[in-house]
């Protein structure tokens, strides 16, 4: 067998290998969840299914872990640079977790201080967000990339409050965190350029039977409300060309261990 196939199967067989991540427990987890992501949303739940034709959306709405909140709680923001000039209000049932839920930062931000110290492996860190496609009227998630493969120090998740003077609300067992592992030195090894598509015959007579099938499609008077192109679902061009890798789902294994959910 010549060396360069074998060292292509190595990689290959390395790069299905199970990679680790562990959450180490620091802090009380009564209330808190970590599950696999589900690819529902509520909104695209109210397009009667419609939404979940677009792949795209579906596969970013599972490419992670969820953290759910642990209890109800609503938040205020009065305009000021401050902690206090953001009021998160927990109940008084739920006041043991008002030392994970506040505003630590001030300027609106609300902090989620989640009671696990992540880690993964060299190289790798974790891209911590808001939950995918899930829009929050009046807050937005902020992002963070962690370099969880060395740190020692935990993280925490956080919310800005967008409009001054308007009551936000979060409940029990809602998604408020999104971790993905992710190589942020493969970033650095692209080298970005932009070309004509003339650049690339193939790939340009490619593009041209899409566009030309995509507009017939669109103009076509008989076409009904449930047709459905579904090329890239199946991952193949028009031309009945397979992609070498295609998912339309993902299969995201949940936490193992104490107070895996």
């Amino acid at each position: 067998m010549p060396s360069h196939v074998f060292c292509i199967d190595t990689l290959h067989l390395m790069s299905d290998s199970p990679l680790q991540l562990t959450a180490h427990i620091v802090g009380p987890t009564e209330g808190w969840s970590l599950e696999p992501a589900s690819p529902k949303r509520v909104w695209m739940d109210a397009t009667g299914g419609f939404a979940y034709r677009c792949l795209p959306l579906t596969i970013a709405n599972q490419a992670g872990w969820l953290v759910r909140c642990p209890a109800p709680f609503q938040a205020v923001w009065t305009g000021g640079d401050t902690a206090v000039d953001t009021g998160v209000m927990v109940h008084p049932e739920h006041q043991h977790f008002a030392n994970q839920i506040l505003s630590h930062f001030g300027f609106g931000v609300i902090t989620f201080s989640l009671p696990w110290l992540f880690r993964t492996p060299e190289g790798y860190a974790l891209s911590v967000r808001g939950p995918s496609n899930a829009p929050k009227h009046g807050v937005a998630p902020l992002e963070g990339i962690v370099e969880t493969d060395w740190a020692t120090s935990t993280f925490t998740m956080n919310w800005k409050i967008t409009e001054v003077d308007r009551i936000v609300r979060f409940e029990r067992g809602e998604p408020i965190c999104m971790i993905s592992p992710v190589r942020v030195a493969d970033l650095e090894r692209f080298e970005p350029e932009v070309q004509t598509i003339d650049a690339d015959p193939g790939l340009k007579a490619a593009y041209e039977q899409w566009s030309a099938s995509r507009t017939g499609f669109n103009e076509d008077p008989e076409r009904q409300a449930g047709d459905w192109q579904k090329d890239y679902f199946r991952g193949e061009t028009p031309a009945g060309e397979k992609a070498r890798e295609h998912r339309s789902r993902l299969k995201i294994k949940p936490f193992s261990g104490p107070d895996g959910s």
